[in-house]
Formats: C-alpha cells, sequence, structure tokens
C-alpha cells in the first residue's frame, strides 16, 4: 500500500519508540496516540521536521480514540499493562481498549490495523492478563475482520522490564527467586525484530487477517535466562526456588505498591510456558530472522558490571 499517515497507540512506550522510529525511516507520517504527549515529545526527532506529531488520545476514552484515527490509512495499537492501577484496568485497556480501537479505526475508513497482543492469550486462562489480551483479539477481529494480530513472547532489548528488573536485583541482592522453581519456559523476542515484523505486516496486504507469534531464535528456562544475565553482568547470585504458593503468598502483598515488582498475577501467567507454539505463523513467515539474545546483552548489560570488569563478549 502507499505510504500515508500511520496512527500509533502506545508509541512512546519500550515497543512503541522502536516502530515509531521504523515508521518514519520508510517515509509514514506518524501520529503518537499517547495519554501524556510531553512523554513523546522525544520521538519527533525520529523523522523529518513535522512527520512524527505526538497526539493527546486516552485509549478508554472513544472521543479521543475516534480524533486520534480521523484520517488515518493504517492504525497500530501497542498498549497493553503489566498490573493493574487505578483506572488502568486490564479489560478497560486491553479488552475494551483494543475494541474501541478497532472499531474507530474501521469507522474512520483506515485500511490496516495491527494489534498488538501477547502469546498466552487465553479466554480460558486463569490469568486476567491473558484473558484480557485474549478478549482484546477477538473484540478486535469482530470490529476489523481484516486486522492483523502479532503475539510477542517476552520483549528485551535496551529498555525491557525483564533483564534489567533482575540486573537491578542482582545489584542489591545476593540471591534472586526462581519462581516456580524456574521452570518456565520463554522465547525472548529482540524488540528491534517486533518492530520490524509492524512494518513487514503493515506494508504487505497478504498479512491481513492473520496471526503470527514472535519469538526468537531459542527457548530457555527461567532458570537459564537469569543465569545468562548473571554471567553478562559478571555477578554471582544465589537462585532460590520459590514454590508458586509461597510467590503468591509474597505478591498478595508486593501487588500494594504503587509499582509492584510482583503481582499474584503475574504468579499465575508464570506457570505456563511463554513460547511460539509449533503450528504458529512466525517472524520467519514474514522473512525475518530472530536476533539471539546473546548477541544484545552486552549493548546494555555492561552498567550493571561492577566497575573495572568488561565483557567477554564483545
Amino acid at each position: 500500500m502507499a505510504r500515508g499517515l500511520v496512527t500509533v497507540f502506545g508509541g512512546s512506550g519500550f515497543i512503541g519508540r522502536y516502530v515509531v522510529r521504523n515508521l518514519a525511516r520508510a517515509g509514514w507520517q506518524v501520529r503518537v496516540a499517547v495519554r501524556r504527549p510531553d512523554e513523546a515529545l522525544f520521538l519527533k526527532t525520529a523523522g523529518d521536521v513535522g512527520q512524527v506529531t505526538p497526539f493527546a488520545a486516552n485509549i478508554r476514552d472513544d472521543a479521543s480514540v475516534r480524533a486520534a484515527v480521523s484520517g488515518a490509512d493504517a492504525v497500530i495499537n501497542l498498549v497493553g499493562i503489566l498490573y493493574e492501577g487505578g483506572r488502568q484496568k486490564f479489560a478497560a485497556v486491553q479488552a475494551e481498549g483494543a475494541a474501541r480501537v478497532a472499531a474507530a479505526a474501521k469507522a474512520a475508513g483506515a485500511r490496516r490495523l495491527i494489534q498488538v497482543s501477547a502469546i498466552g492469550a487465553d479466554s480460558q486462562s486463569d490469568s486476567h492478563y491473558a484473558r484480557s489480551k485474549a478478549l482484546g483479539e477477538q473484540g478486535v477481529i469482530n470490529a476489523f475482520p481484516g486486522a492483523t494480530i502479532l503475539r510477542p513472547s517476552i520483549v528485551f532489548g535496551p529498555e525491557d522490564d525483564f533483564f534489567n528488573r533482575f540486573a537491578k536485583m542482582a545489584m542489591i541482592s545476593p540471591a534472586l527467586p526462581l519462581i516456580g522453581g524456574g521452570h518456565t519456559k520463554f522465547q525472548p523476542v529482540y524488540v528491534g525484530d517486533v518492530a520490524a515484523a509492524v512494518l513487514r505486516v503493515l506494508e504487505d496486504p497478504a498479512t491481513a487477517g492473520k496471526t503470527y507469534e514472535l519469538g526468537g531464535p531459542k527457548v530457555y528456562s527461567f532458570r537459564e535466562l537469569l543465569k545468562l544475565m548473571l554471567a553478562e553482568i559478571g555477578r554471582c547470585r544465589l537462585l532460590i526456588p520459590a514454590p508458586f504458593a509461597l510467590a503468591t503468598l509474597k505478591a498478595s502483598v508486593l501487588q500494594l505498591l504503587p509499582v509492584p515488582p510482583l503481582t499474584v498475577d503475574q504468579v499465575r501467567l508464570l506457570k505456563h510456558d511463554n513460547v511460539v507454539s509449533p503450528q504458529a505463523l512466525t517472524l520467519k513467515d514474514l522473512g525475518i530472522a530472530a536476533t539471539p539474545v546473546e548477541t544484545v546483552l552486552p549493548s546494555y548489560l555492561d552498567r550493571y558490571r561492577p566497575r573495572g570488569h568488561y565483557s567477554t563478549t564483545h
């Protein structure tokens, strides 16, 4: 399709900033729809003057969503939350919000819609997060049948909330918890690959109406990922198994914090592997070679190493 205007909901977030930069480089006009436009001002330098425009919009509000998609040729929804707080509830944001964006995009005459969901989205899950993701997907498909769904595993990169979180913990704690014994499987996918997938899908009409699961080239256990992180930052820490029952008990207290390090719902998620399904369409089907974790971690975890120590992977 001819490049035109694309509205990106959640464009200032971790994945969003990479998506916006890719779109700008490819020649799209980009409207970055976010609740706080001032926090997206840094993206204006991603393109030529006037090419990237922050726009005030709340995915929970009909009028602002309609305004954000007005005149857009394509719409991308990246909005998601890891925990609930205030009015930011899983149902309101990831289920109702996704459906709202899809309905508005259809009414506005957008030709393409991309919904970024998550591996593990399941309407029968015991996790509120996973259920809301599944309901969001269904709402999107009902309102915009030609939408493309992208489901990434955990996403890694310089601003990620996985390796960075545990690396920070390792700097101050002599031990790290292995929830459920550390057996949960993950298939980490590089944020640059996710952004590349978004652009590829946007510009390939043949991907309309399809769902892709995005994972890296290798599957790791939770224990293996923590060991990989510790090796990269050059720190030795005990890895202590925490049974799900104990983790749930601790999470019930921790989730009361303003920015909870762990919630009961996240413990529920950790009971299920987060890997690409054997029958799923993947990055390979989009012509994208998945980036190994080991080639990227040194670029941003070195700052957690003790002074005078340097990564041997450089």
